[in-house]
């Protein structure tokens, strides 16, 4: 403990839970139910889908954008101890960029409620398998668990979704 956090009687409090708003309109799904066994399985990392209503995604957390795929479909964000992935759509790479437009560049600070994509829902119900976004916590090692709080139910922007319970 440092000198002024002993003058201040303040020490370091870690984060021991991180919520989840939502990060788009429509309805939450367990990870279990996203038809591609990468999601599914829990490959990559355990966590929730939501099925949107509009092309919009935003961001579920205040951090930072540490990934932006070249795609523009997904999006690598550090909050605290967390890393999250957002996936807009399955096998939406192969659409190349093509209908989606992002705001934010990796290494961006965003807020709750930033919007960092808008794209072309009508585009991706046509041109990839699923619009079905998953956001997955990719560090699992750094978490005790997930806890979804709004499953099956239809969600608006920056409603809380889930936490994240730290180790």
């Amino acid at each position: 403990m440092g000198f002024l956090s002993k003058l201040f009687g303040k020490e370091e409090v870690k984060t021991e839970e991180l919520v989840l708003k939502s990060y788009m309109k429509g309805k939450v799904v367990d990870i279990t139910e996203v038809p591609d066994p990468v999601f599914a399985q829990k490959m990559m990392g355990d966590g929730f889908a939501i099925i949107p209503e509009e092309g919009k995604l935003i961001s579920p957390v205040a951090g930072e954008i540490i990934q932006v795929f070249p795609t523009k479909h997904a999006f690598g964000i550090k909050a605290g101890e967390v890393e999250l992935l957002i996936h807009v759509g399955l096998e939406t790479v192969s659409m190349k960029g093509e209908g989606f437009d992002v705001k934010v560049s990796a290494g961006d600070r965003v807020e709750v409620g930033q919007t960092l994509l808008t794209y072309d829902l009508e585009l991706v119900k046509e041109k990839a398998k699923d619009v079905i976004t998953p956001c997955v916590v990719t560090n699992m090692d750094a978490i005790e668990g997930i806890n979804v709080l709004k499953l099956n139910e239809n969600v608006d922007f920056s409603q809380e979704v889930a936490s994240v319970k730290l180790k």
